[in-house]
């Protein structure tokens, strides 16, 4: 009986899902070059490459995270697989 609802897990499950995109759009916030002040605090090197530091640890923490995108799209792929099946 896998698809039953499990009370209180609803928001947990949404707010999981937001994880990955979150750290995706952090990483491409942090890549783009703004000559900010607070740029010089940031990086160790002026002029390093956009690859290093902050916007590499974002792209793993979204990496990392993808987890419950992965087990959205299984289950939407073997719900539509089943009805496929019985339709």
């Amino acid at each position: 009986m896998q698809n039953q609802a499990r009370p209180g897990h609803g928001a947990a499950d949404w707010l999981s899902l937001a994880a990955a995109p979150t750290f995706a759009f952090m990483a491409l916030l942090t890549a783009v070059p703004g000559g900010g002040p607070l740029d010089m605090l940031c990086s160790a090197t002026p002029g390093a490459s956009p690859f290093s530091g902050m916007v590499f640890m974002y792209l793993l923490m979204s990496a990392f995270h993808l987890g419950p995108w992965l087990r959205l799209i299984a289950q939407r792929r073997t719900q539509r697989r089943n009805w496929a099946y019985w339709a």
